[in-house]
């Protein structure tokens, strides 16, 4: 079939291939550095605990038929090791079947990270990343040119990222209808960048004038996707910029440097095509097939994005094939964060020596600048953004949180930038304030030299001891 193939695209497929497979060892490194504090045996969401009251066929995972620290570590490690030899080639040098079986693992592996995952995994992105590295695995090698069916689903995702993203802001917080919501999105969102103090400071007819921008690119622009180029071309490049800026302004994890790449495969990039073998029947079938599957199970995030009650990030089946995506419908105004505290004081009191933990990515010390982690993600640091803006959404895990700290345990503590105590001497009691947060002026940052100010709001957690915290 000569339209099953589109030859001019193997040099975009070869720099999305390679970007994706990047992508996939930053998300496995961060599984590998972070899980024994967040889901291993003694974890603050035990995956034991988990995959006992919760069946396989709700959540698929490898990590169902048998857990433990090590086999964890194993298929983290494995799936970097798979990561950096896919982006140094090694699918091209396979038969075709043995290309999509190397893409297939890392997929498989993911997804039984994520489906144990629990709240540290509820992000949109592991989604995202998972229906395109699915995608990935049918998008061929160096037999053959790149299948037109998955081109165009891939830009049926980016389709999906963008356009769900634009629906939910204009249906959510007024202020993006209002043209405002950069005057305060610098200073509040999850993780600020080193720059982001600076994109706050800008002014304010520009804040504008991006959010303006923003509802162009994310509204109208991605039906341009579906044009002949170089239209087509065009728009992903507008995207890409768009995704770029946002890179510059905050830490969003991958979200940001996945849908970039998955721009790079709308791009038609200069360079004579390889001349490539006829492609086989059973590849046609399986891709025809597959194509079938994925447009089938798109009703649900189409029907999501149609309803006025909108929402975002949401998988629809187990194995995260079509999802749902959005981000930021609503804006905060006020910056809020949970500052953790210990004591080695055998009875706590207001005036007794309260040492500050500090966490790498969250702001805590008002002098410290924020430092650019993305696309590294920092779990328990954007899952403490949450706890600010609700108790609620740290009920599940801040009690153990606390009493990983209480016992100055060293797995839990290489999640964080600083402890204030020393290995053999932990903390008696451990308590948690919320504080209001503020980025200072340009005058109060030459004066003091600090990019916050805050100011004490009330107590998140009164001081606790271990008997306390198990009991939580």
């Amino acid at each position: 079939m000569d339209w099953f193939t589109a030859p001019d695209y193997w040099l975009s497929r070869l720099v999305f291939q390679r970007a994706l497979a990047g992508l996939y060892f930053v998300a496995f490194l961060a599984a590998a550095l972070q899980f024994r504090a967040l889901l291993g045996e003694r974890g603050i969401l035990p995956v034991p605990r988990f995959v006992a009251r919760v069946p396989f066929r709700r959540a698929p995972s490898v990590f169902q038929l048998h857990y433990s620290d090590r086999f964890f570590a194993l298929c983290a490690w494995t799936g970097c090791a798979v990561a950096v030899a896919l982006a140094a080639g090694l699918d091209s040098l396979l038969p075709l079947w043995g290309g999509m079986l190397l893409w297939l693992v890392p997929w498989l592996l993911y997804l039984s990270i994520v489906n144990v995952g629990q709240t540290w995994y509820g992000f949109g992105w592991e989604s995202l990343l998972l229906e395109v590295g699915f995608l990935a695995v049918f998008l061929g090698n160096d037999e053959v040119a790149p299948p037109v069916l998955v081109l165009f689903l891939l830009r049926w995702i980016l389709f999906r990222v963008e356009f769900g993203a634009g629906l939910i802001k204009m249906r959510g917080d007024a202020c993006w209808r209002k043209l405002t919501c950069l005057d305060h999105h610098h200073e509040t969102q999850p993780m600020p960048g080193p720059l982001s103090w600076y994109f706050h400071h800008l002014p304010k007819p520009l804040h504008r004038v991006e959010v303006a921008a923003n509802h162009v690119t994310q509204l109208a622009v991605p039906f341009l996707l579906f044009t002949p180029q170089p239209i087509a071309t065009a728009a992903a490049s507008l995207m890409i910029v768009t995704q770029l800026w946002l890179v510059l302004s905050g830490n969003f994890a991958w979200l940001n440097w996945i849908t970039i790449v998955l721009a790079s495969s709308a791009l038609e990039l200069p360079g004579d095509a390889p001349d490539l073998p006829a492609t086989p029947l059973w590849y046609e079938v399986v891709v025809l097939a597959v194509a079938a599957l994925l447009l089938g199970l798109s009703y649900h995030p189409v029907r999501n994005m149609l309803s006025r009650r909108q929402i975002m990030n949401r998988s629809f089946d187990p194995l995260h094939l079509v999802n749902t995506y959005g981000a930021f419908g609503s804006v905060s105004r006020i910056r809020y964060e949970v500052v953790v505290e210990g004591t080695a004081a055998d009875v706590p009191r207001r005036d007794s020596e309260w040492r500050e933990y500090e966490f790498k990515g969250k702001p805590g010390d008002p002098r410290r600048w924020p430092r650019q982690f993305a696309p590294y993600h920092l779990r328990l640091d954007w899952m403490m953004w949450f706890a600010a803006l609700s108790p609620a959404y740290a009920e599940s895990w801040f009690g153990t949180l606390v009493e990983r700290l209480l016992e100055n345990d060293p797995a839990t503590l290489r999640l964080l930038r600083r402890s204030p105590f020393p290995a053999d001497a932990p903390p008696r009691y451990v308590r948690a304030r919320l504080f209001r947060y503020r980025y200072t002026t340009w005058r109060e940052l030459r004066e003091t030299g600090a990019c916050w100010e805050r100011t004490y709001v009330r107590e998140f957690l009164p001081p606790t001891r271990l008997a306390e915290a198990v009991r939580r």
